[in-house]
């Protein structure tokens, strides 16, 4: 049986790939950040060992991009040196390394999908240390490693935009939201099921993109999570006519706003579409379209919109 060790696991990811873990009965040993610091290298070097995991998937991570701007080094420590650490210690025992990371490595002014392959240009400090943890895990483990590089998360634990957009919507508010970003809206769960892929069907090592299929805007995006809320409502109130909705808040969706009307500390790409090629060349069925997974995440979201 494979012995996995998951790093970040108290995170959105990394709860779904704990669970996930737990589900298929497979021996694994949850890290979060209280239990091991992995910008420490002499405390990861031991833990490791100690543990002595097939596989380490490191869920850890600095994810706040705009305050990434101000404390770059902050976040290099995370996602450079963190990723460092854990690439020497899995060198040391011969353990595979499953490193998560993010669109944010590409300048984001494309046109059509990126490759696994396309050349990085990160625009901003969140992604220039995302890709200096890219780098220094697949020059420890070139033939040891996965990157796989996801974007727009969302889950049922921790706070993300689909919980967001659920907040908004039982507040009888219309939001302003961006209509100009296109990108691929990823479940935690869908990114957790194709790291246990890559592993249970031994994928070649490399460079992965878990990203859902298809595309929209974040706007297209809000307004499909409206639909499915207004859609919650009413089949609720078939249910039980004595709780009844204020319809004029059923029928609120959210208007579209241009980058500018929403300025950020950090940049955001413009265009953030991955595609998915390494899945097809290692015969693994890349993630379903965004809009089939968020209705399959969406019972387990509305439950949990508070959490």
């Amino acid at each position: 049986m494979t012995r996995w060790l998951v790093t970040g696991a108290s995170g959105m990811l990394g709860r779904d790939l704990t669970g996930l873990l737990r589900g298929r009965g497979e021996d694994y040993v949850p890290l979060t950040r209280a239990d091991l610091d992995i910008t420490d290298l002499t405390a990861v070097a031991k833990m490791v060992s100690d543990i002595g995991p097939d596989v380490v998937v490191n869920c850890a991570a600095w994810t706040a991009v705009d305050a990434a701007e101000e404390h770059e080094e902050e976040a290099r420590a995370v996602n450079y040196l963190g990723a460092a650490n854990l690439a020497a210690a899995c060198a040391q025992v011969g353990a595979l390394l499953v490193h998560p990371s993010t669109d944010y490595v590409f300048d984001g002014q494309a046109s059509t999908p990126y490759g696994e392959n396309h050349q990085t240009a990160p625009a901003g400090a969140y992604g220039r240390s995302k890709l200096a943890g890219e780098q220094a895990v697949r020059g420890a483990l070139p033939d040891a490693s996965y990157i796989v590089r996801t974007a727009w998360l969302y889950g049922a634990h921790g706070k993300n935009f689909v919980k967001t957009m659920l907040r908004l919507a039982r507040n009888g508010t219309a939001p302003g939201v961006v209509a100009d970003q296109h990108g691929q809206p990823t479940w935690t769960a869908d990114v957790a099921a194709q790291v246990h892929a890559l592993i249970a069907k031994s994928a070649p090592p490399g460079i992965y993109h878990a990203t859902s299929s298809g595309q929209t805007t974040w706007f297209g995006f809000a307004e499909e999570i409206f639909a499915l809320y207004h859609s919650s409502v009413t089949r609720d109130q078939n249910q039980d006519q004595g709780q009844k909705e204020d319809p004029e808040r059923v029928r609120l969706t959210p208007r579209p706003i241009t980058t500018a009307d929403y300025p950020t500390p950090a940049k955001r790409p413009a265009y953030s579409v991955l595609a998915h090629d390494s899945w097809h060349a290692a015969g693994i069925a890349p993630i379903s379209n965004w809009k089939d997974a968020l209705h399959r995440a969406f019972p387990a979201i509305l439950q949990n919109t508070d959490a």
